[in-house]
């Protein structure tokens, strides 16, 4: 079912579902860009429909939502631990389909990779629900089409920003009762991306064996990538954290232990105790974050990692570009037609 709402209307709407959830959206945030005076389009709790910014692409996905960049597990003491209090109030999340996509890769590694469930991942995901946005025409470096990431039904709402009001169409029953009174009916099908300008050739029954290892394209890597570590930041299903304990200063003994996002492209990642390291420069580390995403978990779960999103390439400051890498290792291995 499909509603013409006005947009005051739909703010009305919206506070009472923040009675019950925290509502996160892409927002504008002034300021907050890479350079001085620029602003940063990324994801924060919003009070009024007009916050959403519908016509651009989030630099961080949503993921931070649910797998925080720095959160703290337990706090001890000499004697005791203790989990941080449980937030309670349910997750309503505005994403693209790439990014719904996204939470199902993050499900497989935090819920379904082994007997051991991330307990702080489960509990919040099983509170989340999404409002589905559209793409449009997509944006640039997107290649989700071919990832088969550019169409979902997991959603319960589909908002769609109109001239003076907001097309919804409601899939979850749970929101009914939210708009009840409303007769301004109206069909309203989601529109998802068909096409994309760039396009990635997937190598299929591909093995890794010397030649994938060692193959030359992976030096230039080596020259190119300064191992910031941005492209793991913002991509949408990287789920690597490394673990810090933090010790306060009036009592040596009590503190907390947090886990913080980490990067398998930054120096020090794959460091052990010894001083070994298994992945010494940044051709091997492009070479394992590339069979990860396009090898490694397709093997496991039957399905690509990535979802095509393009933000690795937004950010790389020395425009290096996962799809050509992609398109190269097709090109030149053996195994990889």
């Amino acid at each position: 079912m499909g509603y013409k709402i006005q947009i005051e209307d739909f703010n009305a709407i919206l506070r009472e579902l923040r009675r019950v959830y925290r509502v996160f959206a892409p927002v504008n945030m002034k300021g907050k860009g890479p350079y001085a005076g620029t602003d940063l389009v990324g994801y924060a709790e919003i009070s009024k429909f007009e916050q959403v910014v519908y016509n651009q692409k989030t630099v961080y996905s949503a993921k931070e939502a649910l797998f925080k960049p720095v959160e703290t597990l337990f706090y001890f003491t000499e004697e005791e631990f203790k989990q941080p209090a449980i937030q309670t109030n349910k997750i309503l999340i505005f994403v693209r389909p790439c990014d719904i996509n996204a939470f199902k890769r993050l499900d497989e590694i935090f819920i379904n990779n082994g007997p051991y469930k991330d307990n702080y991942y489960q509990q919040r995901r099983e509170k989340v629900k999404f409002i589905l946005m559209e793409c449009g025409a997509g944006f640039d470096n997107c290649f989700c089409v071919a990832m088969g990431t550019n169409a979902t039904d997991d959603y319960s709402l589909l908002l769609r920003p109109a001239e003076g009001f907001v097309a919804c169409q409601i899939k979850d029953p749970e929101f009914d009762a939210y708009f009840n009174g409303f007769n301004d009916s109206m069909e309203i099908t989601p529109r998802f991306v068909e096409k994309n300008n760039i396009t990635i050739q997937l190598p299929q029954n591909m093995d890794i064996d010397n030649d994938i290892l060692n193959n030359p394209l992976w030096q230039e890597y080596t020259l190119r990538c300064t191992g910031c570590g941005r492209c793991n930041f913002v991509c949408p299903t990287c789920s690597c954290f490394t673990m810090q304990d933090i010790f306060y200063r009036d009592n040596d003994n009590s503190g907390e232990r947090r886990r913080v996002w980490a990067s398998c492209m930054v120096d020090g990642f794959t460091d052990m105790a010894g001083g070994h390291a298994f992945r010494n420069n940044q051709g091997d580390r492009m070479r394992f974050k590339v069979m990860h995403k396009f090898y490694d978990f397709h093997k496991r779960f039957g399905y690509h990692m990535c979802v095509g999103c393009g933000r690795c390439d937004d950010i790389c400051p020395e425009y290096i570009s996962i799809v050509k890498c992609v398109n190269k290792l097709k090109s030149s291995s053996p195994g990889g037609e």
